[in-house]
């Protein structure tokens, strides 16, 4: 049982890893392509390789996509959240869009409540706060007048709401799911945003020349279709069998963190030692979030 345990924290580790890797990557190519176009194509190719893998493990079958109306909400809602992130990374640091996304778990508690009286314990509350207490510090780049002045970036403010577009998703996840393997079911919101931004974005993908595009945009295209899309699925399936629904969700906690890593790795330089701090304080709650 123990083991089963580590390799789910194993899993969800190289899960945060690979979401990081998202924000930072992103931030190189946010200016490249519009927003909307870019998540499309990302769309596609991911659809295509869950569809695969769906087709490959369990098969397709024409009824598991009764309801399609479904497919089309949470789809829209994942539309809303990489389509803002990625016009968010226009402007906002790659380590401050990252605190932004820490804040999710705190809303997906609230529209748990709201949606499926799901409770949080003290403790999964306290963390929460100090989570999100952690996260507004590096939003607000450790500067204490900014935060009393909420001075806050454009970038941060709309990725904000495709934070709460993506907290939204989660409890709308079980309350939508008639039975589908999850394999079916995240294909069918991959086909339905792809369609949803293809139609949005159709002028972008005519008028934007994707052969003039340089390599950079091409492997971060690569590594968001497959890395931070289709793999990073299969790992949190993977330790949802594993570990608690909590203990999955506290990973999240970590993402600035990391992201903080990747930057440095990438040559994009380090953070204030201030800034830092806010990101010790959503490390601890991870750990309050891991305890038993």
């Amino acid at each position: 049982m123990k083991q089963q345990e580590h390799r789910g924290h194993a899993a969800m580790l190289l899960f945060a890893i690979l979401v990081a890797g998202s924000f930072s990557l992103g931030g190189k190519v946010a200016n490249m392509v519009d927003p909307a176009a870019l998540t499309a194509v990302r769309f596609l190719i991911a659809a295509c390789v869950i569809g695969a893998l769906a087709q490959g493990v369990i098969g397709l079958k024409s009824a598991q996509f009764h309801a399609p109306w479904r497919y089309a909400v949470l789809g829209g809602l994942f539309c809303i959240y990489f389509v803002t992130m990625f016009e968010g990374l226009k402007t906002a640091a790659p380590v401050s869009a990252a605190a932004v996304f820490t804040l999710t778990p705190i809303m997906a508690a609230g529209f748990g409540w709201l949606l499926m009286r799901q409770i949080t314990t003290p403790r999964m509350a306290l963390a929460l706060t100090l989570g999100g207490c952690g996260a507004l510090w590096v939003i607000f780049r450790g500067d204490v007048g900014a935060l009393l002045a909420f001075d806050v970036g454009r970038g941060e403010v709309i990725f904000f709401f495709g934070c709460v577009a993506h907290a939204l998703y989660a409890p709308m996840v079980p309350r939508l799911n008639r039975g589908e393997p999850p394999l079916v079911f995240t294909f069918g919101m991959l086909v339905a945003g792809c369609i949803m931004l293809m139609i949005y974005s159709a002028p972008d993908l005519v008028a934007t020349d994707w052969a003039a595009l340089p390599p950079i945009f091409w492997i971060t295209l690569a590594y968001l279709s497959i890395c931070a899309s289709a793999v990073t699925f299969l790992l949190v399936q993977y330790a949802a069998l594993r570990l608690k629904s909590a203990k999955v969700m506290a990973y999240t906690y970590l993402t600035p963190s990391v992201v903080i890593l990747w930057e440095g790795a990438l040559g994009q330089g380090w953070p204030a030692a201030s800034v830092a701090l806010g990101t010790l304080a959503t490390a601890a709650a991870l750990l309050l979030l891991l305890k038993q």
